[in-house]
């Protein structure tokens, strides 16, 4: 049986190694690496499909299985049609596994062998997740890429805790793909788990690539760490996953990250970066960070980055963008959303660009240096 998701090899970047490939999937061909925006609750915030399609060119959106099983829940989309008729979205979709919000709950949750029994954020409600019950959720809102159902360690852990909450991990994607039974239509992915223990990286990556999935998540980090242990998991994990299988970084945004990323050997990464520091009033641009809504930019008549192709650089200043967001009008809000996102994906669009050309390790000196990143 052929799976839903599968993997093609373009190119690999001689200086780097970084490669350059398609993902294959039942709502379309994904080119990679790619940054995957984040629709939490079946919406990116404050963007319209259209607009992540026309504006952004979001190729695969991410949601999120806690949100949407707490609201509208899982079985009001499932009888929507999932996840693409309910939100309106014809291009592939990944949805988490609910397993890094259910463990950021902290004191509102108990893990169990079994599962975890939880309270809901939004009432106090109890509710109780299992690999078999996350996977029925997954499938109810049919999105095109699902994730097993992980333990995410705290940093920083100890080793017999990051040890226990890994082999669990695994215990638990053996369960997964046990009841995951959409298999012709969505693709499971299992995540490797093992915090900053190399040994541990080790040993959940073989187990669960004996497991066969059609691709693996690093998970557990960037979590709080220092970039230089981040790197150096990065890097030692990446090449423990199949060369034939998409691979793909959990919760990374930044563009230092996505450009390291790619570089160790990535395809796919997500985060909530761009739509939440734009509720902040800030915009990402290629010379670093510009918090528009300060007082430097009240007379400041040009776009939020000169460089930049997105329809709000194109028609609005920073002072513009500025006044919005100190009204607190909901455009500013959008018109920083668009330009973010369209900024990572444009991004990566450069990175896809420089690998085709050998050159992505030049690219990354040369976008350091203008961004004012020290490496």
């Amino acid at each position: 049986m052929k799976p839903a998701v599968t993997y093609e090899l373009l190119h690999e970047c001689k200086q780097t190694g970084a490669r350059r490939g398609v993902i294959h999937t039942p709502h379309g061909d994904i080119q990679t690496p790619v940054f995957m925006p984040v629709g939490t609750q079946a919406t990116v915030k404050s963007m319209t499909p259209e607009e992540l399609k026309e504006i952004v060119k979001a190729q695969i959106i991410l949601s999120n299985t806690y949100h949407l099983y707490l609201r509208p829940g899982n079985k009001i989309v499932k009888e929507a049609g999932g996840l693409h008729k309910f939100m309106n979205w014809d291009r592939p979709i990944l949805t988490d596994s609910g397993g890094f919000q259910v463990f950021s709950l902290g004191a509102l949750r108990t893990i169990s062998e079994e599962g975890v029994e939880f309270k809901s954020h939004l009432d106090g409600s109890k509710h109780f997740f299992s690999p078999e019950s996350v996977m029925e959720i997954e499938e109810d809102l049919g999105a095109d890429i699902i994730m097993a159902f992980d333990e995410c360690c705290p940093y920083p852990s100890t080793y017999e805790y990051t040890k226990n909450s890994m082999e669990r991990t695994t215990r638990w994607a053996i369960r997964c793909k046990k009841a995951h039974k959409t298999v012709e239509s969505q693709a499971l992915f299992g995540i490797i788990q093992g915090g900053f223990y190399k040994d541990l990286r080790e040993k959940s990556a073989k187990d669960l690539v004996e497991l066969d999935l059609p691709g693996y998540a690093i998970g557990g980090i960037s979590v709080g760490e220092p970039k230089e242990e981040f790197l150096d998991i990065l890097r030692y994990t990446t090449p423990l996953m199949p060369k034939d299988k998409p691979r793909y970084l959990m919760g990374v945004g930044t563009p230092d990250y996505l450009i390291e990323a790619a570089l160790a050997g990535i395809d796919m990464c997500d985060c909530v970066l761009p739509t939440r520091i734009a509720r902040n009033g800030t915009a990402l641009t290629s010379h670093g960070k510009v918090v528009v809504r300060n007082a430097i930019y009240k007379e400041d008549w040009r776009p939020l980055d000169e460089e930049c192709d997105c329809y709000a650089c194109k028609n609005y200043t920073r002072a513009y963008i500025r006044h919005l967001i100190n009204a607190k009008e909901i455009l500013g809000v959008r018109l920083l959303s668009i330009h973010n996102l369209r900024f990572l994906t444009n991004l990566m669009e450069k990175v896809r660009i420089e690998i085709e050309r050998d050159n992505l390790g030049s690219f990354k000196e040369e976008f350091y240096k203008k961004y004012g990143y020290t490496d």
